[in-house]
């Protein structure tokens, strides 16, 4: 058993209420602009808000009853169906009709950036690897990629805001995607030297915050590849002046 500071776990309180709490304001925001009227805005943030919030508490539960915390090979992997069923749920969630229609909302790609500059949270992996909770192998790569993704993540949504930066904005989605499964890896090929991974407080970040970041990454990437196309088919439509 092992114990964490209290300042680690409000570093994680803060990335795993954070960066829901962010996407809610994110969505509530989107369909603002998207006209779809304020109750129907209320409504999908209350439910975004209900069921992201509703499963950071169930992952918690779980984690203290120690689901997760098993060795590799043994029963089912539950750590890792917590996180590929929770990313399956919210995509599928990004298909009804009226998050669609907010999703399609032209200034979404510069928002969708926004929750993850609370990614620079992922300097506690760094601070449990001081402290010898965590192999380096594993806490580097996982913490600073996190903070490299953190700190561009506003100047990413600045220049999308500002109509710009769309080929950047696909380098930093992918690349945040990247750090994302790099990191996640790494932590299963170290186990159990990573078991803290597992355990409360570190396991609400693979099993709740993780999924979160990687579906805005690849909703993100969707919105992109609609916007790129949107204007390559306006600049072949412009009919060039005689000179």
């Amino acid at each position: 058993m092992y114990e964490l500071p209290g300042y680690v776990w409000v570093l994680v309180l803060a990335g795993v209420i954070g960066i829901p709490a962010a996407t809610c304001a994110v969505m509530y925001r989107s369909a603002i602009a998207a006209r779809v009227g304020r109750r129907a805005a209320t409504a999908v943030t209350a439910a975004t808000a209900a069921g992201l919030g509703g499963w950071l508490v169930l992952s918690s539960l779980l984690a203290r009853a120690g689901v997760y915390s098993q060795d590799p090979g043994e029963g089912v992997p539950w750590f890792l169906v917590a996180f590929a069923a929770t990313l399956t749920a919210l995509l599928l969630a990004t298909r009804i009709p009226l998050v669609s229609r907010i999703l399609a909302d032209p200034g979404m790609p510069a928002r969708l950036a926004l929750p993850h500059t609370l990614r620079v949270v992922g300097v506690l992996f760094l601070i449990v690897m001081a402290q010898g909770h965590l192999p380096a192998a594993f806490a580097l790569p996982a913490g600073l990629g996190d903070i490299a993704i953190g700190v561009a993540a506003p100047f990413v949504a600045r220049r999308l805001a500002r109509d710009t930066g769309h080929t950047g904005a696909v380098r930093f989605n992918v690349l945040g995607i990247l750090d994302l499964v790099v990191a996640g890896v790494i932590g299963f090929l170290l186990l159990p030297s990573t078991a803290p991974l597992t355990l409360l407080p570190l396991a609400l970040i693979p099993t709740a915050a993780v999924p979160l970041a990687v579906a805005l990454h690849i909703v993100s990437l969707l919105r992109l590849r609609t916007v790129v196309k949107s204007k390559e088919n306006r600049s072949a439509h412009v009919i060039p002046t005689a000179g």
